[in-house]
């Protein structure tokens, strides 16, 4: 049962202005990193949360951490997100707790392993479907039940969509596909009140990069830190932000390098 708190509705007029305290928020993923980074900024406003994910305990615990921090209500629901039969129903039941949303944060993924899961084609196949094909049947739900307010919807993607690399094509090209699904969304719905923002990290500290060797340096960051970007780019309504923002010039340099150049490089 959600924790009962001073519920007041956002009223944005049409320019997306921000005119009330309280939003109401939905987080996909609310168990990541960076999803409960985000959601500690927002409690700090007061915002009242529907956090769904997987792992009760989790769920709890952020749940608590949040309230403690200011936030106005918060509302658990405990799913697979990746279960492609289940989106419509997991939709509902995030619905029984707010008939409407101002913002949502699609922030679950998994990295996988891209050895096992060229040799393994069911691992390759939850890459994919976690990635892309959940994340875009929750785009669409999401769409098709947005109200006659305004909805932002912040879906977070990687860096690693903008070019095929050896090291993590599987994962690339789930997360390629997803900005491709986001771009066509963006211009079906440029006229109308549903927005949506692509957020690409680049490394960020958290346990889904545990097993990657040498963290730290001048290109990884911290969960809180791409979360502060998030929250500004939320605000903005830029279709597309690069996290930290050098990732912008890194990766338009790795597109535009000429094949023959782009193969002899181990990235």
């Amino acid at each position: 049962m959600p924790r009962r708190g001073n519920h007041v509705g956002l009223l944005a007029a049409r320019n997306w202005s921000y005119l009330a305290m309280t939003q109401r928020i939905l987080i996909l993923g609310a168990t990541s990193a960076i999803a409960h980074a985000y959601a500690r900024l927002k409690a700090k406003e007061g915002a009242a949360f529907v956090l769904a994910g997987r792992r009760t305990d989790m769920l709890e615990a952020n749940a608590a951490d949040l309230m403690a921090r200011g936030a106005s209500s918060t509302a658990l629901v405990a799913a697979d997100l990746a279960d492609l039969s289940a989106v419509e129903a997991t939709m509902a039941a995030c619905r029984a707790h707010s008939a409407t949303f101002d913002e949502v944060l699609l922030a679950y993924g998994m990295l996988g392993d891209q050895a096992r899961a060229e040799a393994d084609l069911t691992q390759a196949r939850t890459l994919i479907d976690v990635n892309f094909t959940s994340a875009a049947l929750w785009l669409l739900a999401l769409v098709k039940e947005a109200a006659l307010t305004p909805l932002t919807i912040v879906v977070v993607g990687s860096v690693a969509g903008d070019r095929g690399r050896k090291t993590n094509f599987i994962y690339g090209a789930a997360k390629g596909g997803l900005e491709r699904f986001v771009e066509g969304m963006q211009h079906a719905h440029a006229s109308g009140r549903v927005r949506i923002v692509l957020i690409k990290p680049g490394f960020v500290i958290t346990p889904m990069t545990d097993g990657i060797a040498n963290q730290g340096g001048p290109l990884w960051a911290t969960a809180e830190a791409v979360a502060g970007d998030i929250v500004k780019a939320a605000r903005s309504g830029r279709p597309c932000v690069y996290t930290p923002w050098f990732w912008w010039g890194i990766m338009t340099t790795v597109r535009n390098l000429p094949r023959a150049v782009f193969n002899r490089l181990n990235i």
